[in-house]
């Protein structure tokens, strides 16, 4: 048996050497010229450690989130915060660890059957669709695909909404113009292996902007008369959760990164270990900008907008603005990959054909950023009715089925881990896992976000200019308008005074 599992891990160690470049061949003296410690090509572009899958990991976590936490904060209280992080950040690992012992058991059933994926990128739904059916293949992708297309849309929104902060000459919507142009370049990236670089730069930039975010809010100090009466309201109790439920949920590539490694079976601790660090940067520069703003983070869903503008605040939004290109790349590329498995382009070597044949991709992506520039409120949808079911329901219940029965269970590729007793403890807590999200994040979380997102485009409207900017001054000598305070979903301006809507009355 144990020479069975050795020959296993030999298996997939040596596929996994062969695949470069999204899956292209290339010969043994090829191979070695990549890896060389001294082949600089090799340094910046050709990713497959165990280091490089934990940068990715750590990286692809936490980007945009990171400036919406304190205003999740504010819905939820200090003690819900904190605990509803450490929560979802450990139910998070668990079901990414669950990801992986599924991909090495699909791996491992289809290389018995002698197939060969030295042309191909294995994605989630393929894994899905070998163990348990073409049913379960069509659920995965539906809601991956879907997931990741409003990851996207929701970095393109950032990119707007932080750019602003700097030079607000240009509306947020005509940023978004701009950056969908840039972010665009991102089809030339060909897979997973080609973001080494680009991983450890992007886990640098958030690490600056967390510890801004927390120094910067100490140094300020708290604002007069600052209250902390969070949680006041369900409904943005709820909508503060899903969003954190949101900054844990990076699993929709985690099968992409496994497949990049060298040695895949060595993921299934890796995501865990990431998010340890992630805490590090979540938990104290989202408790300090409370600490220091209290409610005003109510009306302010970008943390960037309550901080003094310096050279050190610039510094971070910069910083964030490339983090989200990256942040872009991420999300996008498994999009990449099923187009062009759609339009038979998934073998093609050209690097010019692949990036032509990706550009579809993009401009969907681009549009939905424009209809919906709801920064806050986006996050705690997408985290309700996508994450929920994406990053823990599914996993969780594709794994009780696959080793539904006794034989499945003995010819396991991967045992349960040392911490948990038996396969009836894994199916327990799987259970808790699916029962709690499909009740607190999907059920309660996709109620209260849903409205708030109703709220944000009764209150915009679709296409917005320019989402939560301040009003311009009125002209000189003109009497002030009759205003009344938004503060539902993160609202941060003033809204002109409007008769009452009689419908809603009768």
């Amino acid at each position: 048996m144990l020479s069975q599992k050795q020959g296993e891990d030999a298996i997939i160690t040596n596929l996994n050497h062969t695949e470069h470049e999204g899956g292209s061949t290339s010969t043994r003296e090829e191979e070695e010229q990549d890896h060389s410690m001294f082949n600089f090509k090799s340094l910046l572009w050709h990713g497959g450690s165990v280091w490089d899958a934990w940068f990715s990991c750590a990286s692809n976590q936490v980007a945009q989130v990171l400036l919406t936490l304190p205003y999740s904060f504010a819905q939820l209280g200090m003690v819900s915060g904190i605990l509803l992080q450490i929560f979802y950040g450990l139910i998070g690992s668990w079901t990414a660890y669950l990801v992986s012992v599924l991909y090495i058991e699909y791996r491992t059933r289809k290389e018995k059957e002698n197939v060969s994926f030295k042309n191909h990128v294995i994605q989630w739904f393929e894994v899905l669709d070998g163990l348990l059916g073409r049913y379960w293949k069509a659920v995965g992708l539906a809601f991956n695909c879907t997931f990741l297309l409003f990851g996207s849309v929701i970095q393109l929104i950032a990119c707007a909404s932080n750019i602003y902060y700097i030079n607000d000459k240009l509306y947020k919507r005509t940023w978004t113009y701009i950056f969908g142009a840039c972010c665009a370049f991102t089809v030339f990236i060909p897979s997973f292996h080609n973001y080494r670089i680009w991983s450890f730069l992007g886990l640098g930039m958030t690490t600056y902007t967390a510890w801004y975010l927390a120094i910067a809010a100490i140094l300020h100090g708290q604002v007069e008369n600052v209250t902390h009466s969070g949680p006041t309201k369900l409904i943005l109790y709820f909508t503060g959760a899903t969003n954190i439920l949101y900054t844990f949920g990076g699993h929709a590539v985690t099968v992409e990164i496994m497949h990049a490694m060298w040695q895949p079976r060595k993921f299934k601790s890796i995501y865990f270990l990431a998010t340890l660090y992630v805490f590090t940067l979540t938990i104290p520069s989202a408790v300090a900008v409370y600490w220091s703003f209290g409610d005003q983070l109510l009306d302010h869903s970008n943390a960037f907008s309550l901080l003094p503008k310096n050279v050190f605040r610039d510094a971070a939004v910069i910083l964030m603005l490339i983090h989200q290109f990256i942040t872009f790349g991420f999300a996008c590329t498994p999009l990449y990959f099923v187009w062009e498995k759609v339009i038979g382009m998934h073998d093609t070597k050209s690097i010019w054909l692949r990036a032509l044949a990706r550009f579809p991709v993009v401009l969907p992506i681009w549009f939905l950023a424009i209809i919906f520039p709801f920064f806050g409120p986006i996050n705690s949808a997408v985290g309700s009715l996508l994450v929920s079911f994406t990053v823990y329901i599914i996993p969780a219940l594709a794994h009780m089925l696959t080793y539904r029965n006794a034989s499945a269970r003995q010819n396991a590729a991967e045992k349960p881990p040392f911490f948990m007793p038996s396969w009836t403890a894994m199916y327990v807590f799987n259970a808790f896992i699916i029962g709690w999200v499909l009740v607190v994040g999907f059920g309660l979380g996709g109620w209260a976000s849903m409205i708030n997102l109703i709220n944000q485009i009764d209150t915009f409207g679709l296409f917005a200019k320019c989402y939560q900017c301040p009003e311009p001054p009125p002209p000189a000598g003109a009497p002030p308008p009759l205003t009344h305070p938004v503060v539902e979903g993160g609202v941060d301006l003033v809204e002109p005074w409007a008769p009452p809507n009689l419908l809603k009355i009768i």
